[in-house]
């Protein structure tokens, strides 16, 4: 499977990938994400069902807050 993750190029032995699984495989381990798949906005409670597949955008953004 080839897809665009974070404006990057990435490819998986995989046809398709959960949110979760993709999140693992890339070692995202932040707790606030947000993320997105071609520009819709996914809530963390569907990363388990949610599917990627070829030619899906994804976009992971760690939230960080400051002062």
């Amino acid at each position: 499977m080839n897809i665009t993750l974070n404006n990057r190029p990435e490819t998986f032995e995989e046809d398709r990938l959960t949110i979760s699984q993709i999140l693992k495989l890339k070692k995202y381990s932040f707790r606030l994400l947000v993320v997105k798949i071609n520009g819709k906005l996914i809530k963390k409670d569907q990363y388990n069902s949610v599917e990627v597949v070829d030619g899906d955008d994804v976009q992971i953004l760690h939230m960080i807050s400051g002062g």
